[in-house]
């Protein structure tokens, strides 16, 4: 018999250019982090100047680049405990997700003067207030939708996987960590990236805004862009779009990207994990010794935050299927009472204060807003529709194709990601140039703002159908509009109907942007529910401004009760994957 000789496989050499490399990475963070705190600590400036060279665009990216993810941070956070909140709490639930619907109805100009009057006043030493008014108003652009998705993952989550984590007596962080964060991580990262590219269309508007006769302005590259188009100065826009590239870029290949490969390994089939491939970035980061010392620190704390579960004792193996589950403490009565009654009191006094404002708009300025929201109901009904049209079989395609997804999703992510004010009046000038004007090309406009809420979240959806139910599907031979009526549409409704609600919500705000513009110190207008509280949070008529906000919100909230919760509902009934 021949003996075959096994070769010891050499153990990885760690790259001393890559351990240097992170160590620089990690000094550029911290002195980053550090350039950030000095500017929020400098003495108050309302309106900042900005200087358009080259060489100042790398701070303002730096600033503009902290601003967004602390907003997506907070948004997070609000996220998983307002979502978890709703979903275990079905007396609040009724009341959080009618507020939700509120909220992400309103434009974000009507969240400006609430959050910018009281921050300023609190901090009136140091431009921390501005600061914290852009983080606000970058959340609020963003938050609402991955609030949507995250809840809708929680109410998808197969009812085996809850009673695994009851049979492994699963505690609230367990079943958290295990079993809900698992299941909704697609979901969650493709809006994710979305809500982001949210939170940057407004980046002109929050870094650079006015109210009243009083101008605020911090430094970023919004306030950049913005300046850079009031002054006419070509070349400085140009610098600006292409530093928002650079950043988008950045943030696509060191962060999104390999999140979107990692998130692949909690599909629901039992071949998910597989398909995982590792992407550049990590084969690089795992030739290095630091890099894999900050791996292994990251993997004990983990395993320290989040147990490894115990098997169930015989007996609990044992427990009868029809056995109820078992009822955890639920919150204390009294104290609910009591934040209710709070929330109440506030509600009457928001309450009284909307009603002497609302008096003093008159009746005929009453038919103004209602035949604006006409309009600009009309071209939100119409983007929705046009970019239904081509998100869903395009996002299907990349969603089920995960070696196409890997090429294409840094394109779609740079598109999506890029702030599409900046771009308006190039969009403008082609409609002009057709013949057109802006108060049909408004929907284009608004379609380059709200499509990709649809599509990612289509995309996220696809991405999440096991591959059983696609063999399946293969092997029936299920073709053309069949395979469409009895698999695909179906599969991705649950998503469709989140990225429809979302993308009405988004579409309601870019009005704003969408039906009034100033190119070269010339405006250009589209009659429109957003341009009208342009107009109002220019002039500082509050009065007007929360008039015309109350009705934008009624109209979204009216929609969404009435239409998409329902289709929402027989989505989750009928259209769920159960194992």
């Amino acid at each position: 018999m021949a003996l075959t000789l096994i070769r010891p496989v050499p153990e990885r050499r760690s790259a001393l250019w890559l351990d240097a490399l992170i160590l620089l990475g990690f000094a550029a963070l911290l002195f980053g982090a550090a350039s950030v705190a000095r500017e929020w600590r400098q003495p108050r400036n309302l309106t900042v100047e900005i200087d358009l060279s080259l060489a100042a665009l790398p701070k303002y990216a730096l600033y503009t680049f902290a601003r967004a993810w602390i907003a997506y941070l907070l948004s997070l956070l609000f996220t998983l405990l307002i979502a978890s909140w709703a979903f275990y709490d079905q007396r609040a639930r009724r009341f959080i997700l009618v507020a939700l619907d509120i909220l992400q109805s309103l434009p974000v100009l009507a969240f400006l003067p609430v959050f910018e009057l009281p921050l300023i006043a609190l901090f009136p030493h140091s431009n921390v207030g501005l600061e914290l008014v852009c983080v606000l108003a970058m959340f609020t652009g963003q938050v609402w939708n991955m609030t949507f998705s995250y809840y809708d993952s929680l109410r998808g989550t197969p009812p085996d996987f809850r009673m695994l984590g009851r049979l492994y007596n699963f505690s609230w962080w367990s079943r958290f960590w295990r079993v809900e964060l698992p299941f909704g991580a697609q979901g969650l990262l493709y809006n994710s990236m979305v809500s982001m590219a949210g939170g940057w269309f407004f980046l002109t508007i929050t870094e650079a805004s006015t109210i009243g006769n009083q101008n605020y302005r911090v430094p970023g590259l919004g306030s950049y862009m913005s300046v850079a188009n009031e002054r006419g100065d070509i070349r400085a826009v140009v610098y600006g779009i292409v530093a928002m590239s650079l950043v988008i870029i950045v943030v696509d290949r060191l962060i999104w990207g390999p999140l979107v490969r990692w998130s692949r390994k909690f599909k629901l089939d039992d071949f998910g994990a597989g398909g995982a491939r590792k992407s550049s970035l990590q084969l690089w980061l795992a030739r290095s010794a630091a890099a894999q010392q900050l791996g292994a620190f990251f993997q004990r704390c983990k395993v320290w935050l989040v147990p490894p579960p115990h098997p169930p004792t015989a007996e609990e193996s044992l427990v009868p299927p029809g056995t109820p589950p078992v009822q955890r403490g639920r919150f204390n009565r009294g104290l609910y009472y009591v934040l209710l009654a709070l929330v109440l009191a506030l509600l009457g006094l928001g309450a009284r204060r909307l009603g002497l404002m609302l008096a003093q708009v008159e009746g005929s300025e009453w038919l103004i807003i209602l035949r604006d929201a006409g309009l600009s109901f009309a071209r939100v009904l119409a983007a929705v529709i046009l970019g239904t049209l081509w998100t869903v079989p395009f996002g299907v395609w990349i969603g089920l194709n995960p070696a196409l997804s890997n090429r294409l999703q840094p394109f779609i992510q740079f598109v999506a990601s890029f702030p599409s004010p900046m771009i308006y009046p190039a969009l403008l000038f082609l409609v002009l140039a057709v013949g057109g004007t802006l108060q049909w090309g408004a929907v284009l406009l608004i379609l380059f703002g709200t499509q990709w809420y649809i599509l990612f979240n289509v995309a996220g959806a696809a991405a999440a159908i096991p591959n059983d139910i696609v063999c399946c599907a293969g092997i029936l031979r299920l073709s053309g509009w069949r395979r469409w009526r009895k698999f695909l549409l179906p599969a991705i409704l649950p998503g469709l109907v989140t990225g429809w609600i979302t993308a009405a919500g988004g579409a309601w705000n870019a009005t704003i942007v969408a039906e009034i513009l100033v190119v070269h110190g010339h405006p250009y207008e589209a009659t429109g529910l957003g341009a009208y509280i342009s107009h109002a949070t220019d002039s500082g008529n509050f009065a007007r401004l929360t008039a015309a906000s109350l009705v934008m919100a009624l109209i979204v909230v009216v929609v969404n009760r009435t239409v998409w919760k329902r289709i929402q509902t027989l989505a989750n009934e009928r259209c769920r994957f159960i194992t």
